[in-house]
C-alpha cells in the first residue's frame, strides 16, 4: 500500500503538520481527494481504506492530522483546524498534478463534522463533499452525550469549547463556531454538491443520532424538502423510517446488508439513511465523488456494486 507519511507548512502558526498521502504517479492531472480522521483519533489510525480507494481510482490523496483528536481547543472545527485542510489542498496542488475540477472530500463520525464544516467555510475548495455520520450540531450532540454512555464525548466537546455549552456563554458561542449547521448555508448558496449518509441505527448503536445528519440536510434543502421536527423525532427515536417517506428502489452500490432505507434530494444536496449505524464506506464514497465534476450537474444515479466491509467506525 503506497501510503506516505509527509510534513507540510500551515500558514496559521507556522508550523509544519503531518498527513498521510497517496500521490498518483501518472503525468496527467488526477482527481485528489482530502480525507478526513475521525472524533478520537489522528492521522496515524483508519487511513488504510482511503488509501485503497485511491490506489483502485489512481487519485492523489491526503489524510491530515488536522490538529487531532477533538478534544482541544486547536482541534475540534477550530480556525487552525480550517486553515490546515485550507493549506492541505494548497500542498497537494503544488506537489503534485491535480484535476481542478475533482477536489473531494470526505470523512466520518468526527471527519463527517469537520467535511461539513469546511463545506460551510470553504465551499469554493471543492467539486463534492461525501459526508458520512456527521455531527452538525455541537451544542446539541454535548447535550445529547452528557451523562449518558457517550459522556465522554461531552468531555471533549467541554475540553474543546472551554467549557459546558449549556453553561458557559464563551463555550456556547465556541460550539456554535465549530457546528457545521452555522456555515453550510455558504455551500447551499455556493452550489457545492453534497452527499450525506448514516446508519438508522446511529445514537442506539453508535454516538450520533441520525438528527445530526438530517438537520444538516435541512439547510441545504429546498423548503419544500425539508424534515419536519415530527419526522426526525420519530427516525431518531424509533430506529426505523417516518411512514410514507421509505425508499423503494435498489442502490447495488449499498448492497443487501446495507440496503438504502431513505434517500431525498434537494437543491445539490442529498440524504441517505441506511440499515446500519455508526458507519462509513470508503468505496461508495469514492465510487459516487468520481462522477462529480465542477461545473457540471450532480450525478445523483444509484452507484455500482462495490466490496464495502463493514463500514463500523472507530470513533
Amino acid at each position: 500500500m503506497s501510503a506516505t507519511e509527509i510534513s507540510y507548512p500551515c500558514k496559521f502558526d507556522n508550523t509544519f503538520q503531518p498527513a498521510i498521502c497517496r500521490f498518483s504517479s501518472s503525468a496527467e492531472p488526477r482527481p485528489l481527494a482530502v480525507a478526513l480522521h475521525t472524533w478520537s483519533f489522528d492521522h496515524s489510525k483508519h487511513y488504510q481504506n482511503y488509501i485503497k480507494e485511491a490506489e483502485r481510482w489512481d487519485w492523489h490523496l491526503i489524510f491530515p492530522k488536522f490538529r487531532g483528536p477533538n478534544n482541544t481547543p486547536e482541534g475540534c472545527g477550530s480556525d487552525l483546524v480550517v486553515s490546515d485542510l485550507e493549506d492541505a489542498v494548497t500542498y497537494m496542488k503544488k506537489v503534485c498534478s491535480v484535476d481542478p475540477n475533482r477536489v473531494y472530500l470526505t470523512g466520518g463520525s468526527g471527519g463527517g463534522h469537520c467535511s461539513l464544516l469546511l463545506a460551510g467555510r470553504r465551499p469554493d475548495l471543492w467539486t463534492a463533499v461525501s459526508s458520512w455520520c456527521p455531527i452538525s450540531d455541537i451544542g446539541a450532540w454535548h447535550a445529547q452525550c452528557k451523562g449518558g454512555i457517550h459522556d465522554g464525548y461531552a468531555s471533549h466537546i467541554e475540553s474543546a469549547c472551554g467549557g459546558n455549552p449549556a453553561v458557559s456563554e464563551s463555550a456556547r458561542v465556541q460550539s456554535i463556531i465549530r457546528s457545521p449547521l452555522t456555515w453550510l448555508a455558504n455551500a447551499r448558496e455556493a452550489g457545492l454538491t453534497i452527499d450525506i449518509s448514516t446508519g438508522i441505527h446511529d445514537g442506539h448503536t453508535g454516538s450520533v443520532p441520525v438528527s445530526q445528519a438530517l438537520n444538516a440536510f435541512n439547510v441545504l434543502a429546498d423548503e419544500k424538502d425539508r424534515f419536519t421536527a415530527e419526522e426526525i423525532s420519530y427516525m431518531v427515536k424509533e430506529e426505523k423510517i417516518f411512514p410514507g417517506l421509505e425508499y423503494t428502489e435498489k442502490d447495488p452500490a449499498f448492497g443487501t446488508e446495507f440496503s438504502v432505507l431513505l434517500r431525498r434530494q434537494s437543491a445539490r444536496a442529498r440524504m441517505t439513511l441506511f440499515e446500519g449505524g455508526h458507519n462509513i464506506f470508503p468505496a461508495i464514497a469514492f465510487e459516487w465523488l468520481s462522477r462529480q465534476i465542477k461545473g457540471q450537474s450532480p450525478d445523483w444515479r444509484p452507484g455500482a456494486a462495490v466490496e464495502t466491509g463493514n463500514g463500523e467506525l472507530s470513533k
